[in-house]
């Protein structure tokens, strides 16, 4: 059975027999998000499901109508497109065949279907999906950035460390706001907030990519955030895989280098009167490095101190005097593009199952369960006291965080209080593998009430389940459930904690499939094999892992093969042959390149035999 998303529902007659809609562009999923997708294919397929008491129940035909607004769908005006009854039982990837999409611009759908009993369903609730930004002419912004670094800054050293960027506008809207939409792209990780109010709850955004390929960029409805008059627009960067971790590894790739973070924007306001105002990042920014967040790093941690904390300074009035203006960047990439596929979330929440003393006065936070994600704390104490935590899989013999598997991964945050009551807070710009956090710094014993564990991947629905009256299996089904989805951000990785997090091929030439019994990961797998044609050479090669931050191009065949298996996937598994068309030509090349490895067919050439 194919997994697909819920939109709608369609009630035929008396029989409660339901249709769920969904519109499709191969990573299209809009359910339960708070931020709107924005399409950039000018054919997005539309997909819905049936279901029934009847037995044999099938679709027959079909019948879509899109309009422009909600009040013509409601008139049953199709004026995009009426496709009028198509004789079909396809019911999933409906290409879009009406007038030509342009951006901006907002589609309402339904659906109607006769079923091979002669009846004839209601019209399904409506559905919707918006336009992006299709013209390089629609994108009017400049990358803008701040090229040096900060003494506190260790741009250089083999652990790198950089502390986190802030940018912050102030701009007037001269009328009252009918509509206001935002497109941002910040690399390599960025937070937006709009008068003091932070947008979306996304997290570690935007997805990962090959960033001198293309980047992506979100899209967020921010009509309740504006008003007439004066408005403050703020940036937070972070340095995600843009801005490399590691220099030197001993026995390991240097991470890519892909720059200084950066960010780019444009806020689109539609008054009352139908007049229209565009904000873009431009020099007129202001950009300090001197705030809280001192160093950011995937691998390391996050450092926050709160007394740093620039008070205010994403709100009207706050005074940047101080502040260094932001400069013109280039582009990272020559492809920016709606980010479609679903972003990482907080998902779950754990408190922990126990803390336990040590003798040297540190407090291990034991989660009671493997987890990927970051710990939020909830602290009182006196101005400058230094919280530092360890984050694990393990626990040593003696009760302390085991950590010798992380190699050159810190795993460490540090929280410095300012002192100020109750303090709320945790990472934004890192995340850990952990089930226990050794804690060094509270003065008097904390209590599980002070943590919670976050638990991030992306956001996608569980298709399956099992259980059985073998507790074993059920067990061994309840750990790969965890161990699947605290390895889904964006890519496909091969683990949360060590000094890796990397999107290797060969981990998922065969797993891709299994997991699409438990988590609708479809959108995921489209998104990730662009990736892997992003970073395939020009002559053919595809790396070991993708996005390449590591680049291993070795050219076996095990490794690579999962871009042509996943895409096997996705048509198996979902019905989708669009990754299979899409990258054709690209996997055509690859198989064109290794032929130089073959002898009377049999390839020789391997790298990781022993996994």
């Amino acid at each position: 059975m194919y997994r697909l998303l819920v939109l709608s529902l369609l009630v035929l007659s008396s029989r409660f027999i339901l249709a769920q809609s969904a519109v499709s562009a191969t990573q299209l999923r809009c359910e339960n998000l708070t931020n709107p997708v924005a399409l950039e294919t000018t054919k997005p397929r539309l997909s819905w499901r049936i279901s029934g008491v009847d037995r044999g129940l099938l679709q027959q035909s079909y019948h879509i109508l899109v309009a422009s607004s909600a009040e013509k769908l409601a008139r049953n005006e199709g004026d995009l497109w009426n496709s009028g009854l198509v004789a079909t039982d396809q019911s999933i990837w409906i290409p879009y065949n009406g007038q030509t999409l342009t951006s901006r611009s907002n589609c309402f759908w339904k659906v109607r279907i006769v079923t091979t009993n002669g009846m004839t369903s209601d019209w399904s609730q409506p559905a919707t999906w918006t336009m992006g930004l299709l013209q390089t002419s629609d994108r009017t912004a400049q990358w803008i950035g701040l090229e040096q670094t900060f003494p506190w800054d260790q741009p250089t050293a083999n652990r790198t460390r950089l502390s986190a960027r802030y940018f912050r506008k102030e701009t007037q809207l001269t009328k009252p706001v009918r509509q206001a939409t935002a497109y941002i792209c910040g690399l390599g990780l960025y937070e937006l907030h709009l008068n003091g109010q932070r947008i979306g709850t996304q997290v570690l955004a935007p997805g990962p990519t090959e960033y001198n390929k293309r980047v992506f960029y979100n899209t967020f409805d921010v009509t309740a955030q504006l008003h007439q008059g004066t408005n403050a627009l703020g940036i937070t960067l972070g340095n995600g895989h843009f801005f490399r971790m590691r220099l030197n590894q001993q026995a390991l790739p240097e991470t890519t280098h892909y720059g200084l973070p950066r960010c780019w924007m444009q806020l689109e306001v539609t008054y009352t009167d139908g007049t229209k105002q565009t904000i873009i990042t431009d020099t007129s920014w202001k950009v300090t490095a001197d705030g809280p967040i001192r160093a950011n790093n995937e691998y390391d941690g996050e450092d926050y101190d709160a007394t740093r904390e620039l008070t205010n300074w994403h709100q009207p009035g706050y005074n940047d005097s101080n502040w260094l203006s932001a400069e013109s960047v280039p582009a990272p990439a020559s492809r920016l593009e709606s980010q479609i596929n679903p972003p990482i979330r907080i998902m779950e929440t754990l408190r922990p199952r126990a803390i336990r003393p040590l003798p040297n006065g540190a407090y291990v936070v034991d989660m009671g369960q493997n987890i990927t994600g970051w710990l939020r704390i909830r602290v009182a104490g006196a101005r400058g006291t230094r919280l530092t935590m360890r984050f694990g899989e393990l626990a040593n013999g003696d009760g302390s965080v085991y950590q010798e598997n992380l190699r050159s991964a810190l795993q460490t945050d540090t929280y410095v209080l300012k002192g100020e009551g109750t303090e709320v807070w945790e990472p934004r710009f890192t995340y850990h593998g952990f089930r226990y956090v050794e804690i060094i710094g509270f003065t008097t014993p904390p209590t599980v009430e002070q943590f919670d564990g976050c638990v991030i991947y992306d956001e996608m629905a569980h298709s399956g389940t099992f259980s059985s009256s073998n507790p074993v299996l059920n067990q061994i089904v309840t750990n790969a459930d965890w161990g699947i989805k605290g390895n889904y951000r964006g890519m496909p990785t091969d683990c949360s904690q060590r000094d890796e997090r990397l999107g290797w091929l060969g981990d998922r030439t065969t797993g891709a499939q299994g997991e699409s019994f438990l988590f609708d990961n479809q959108s995921l797998y489209a998104k990730w094999l662009q990736d892997i044609e992003d970073a395939q050479t020009d002559e053919g090669s595809i790396p070991d892992v993708a996005p390449s931050y590591w680049k291993l191009y070795t050219d076996n065949t095990t490794w690579p093969a999962a871009y042509a298996t996943i895409a096997a996937m996705l048509y198996d598994q979902y019905g989708d042959d669009r990754p299979i068309r899409a990258h054709y030509a690209s996997m055509k090349r690859w198989i064109q390149y290794i032929d130089r490895y073959q002898q009377d067919y049999n390839y020789w050439k391997d790298e990781y035999g022993d996994w």
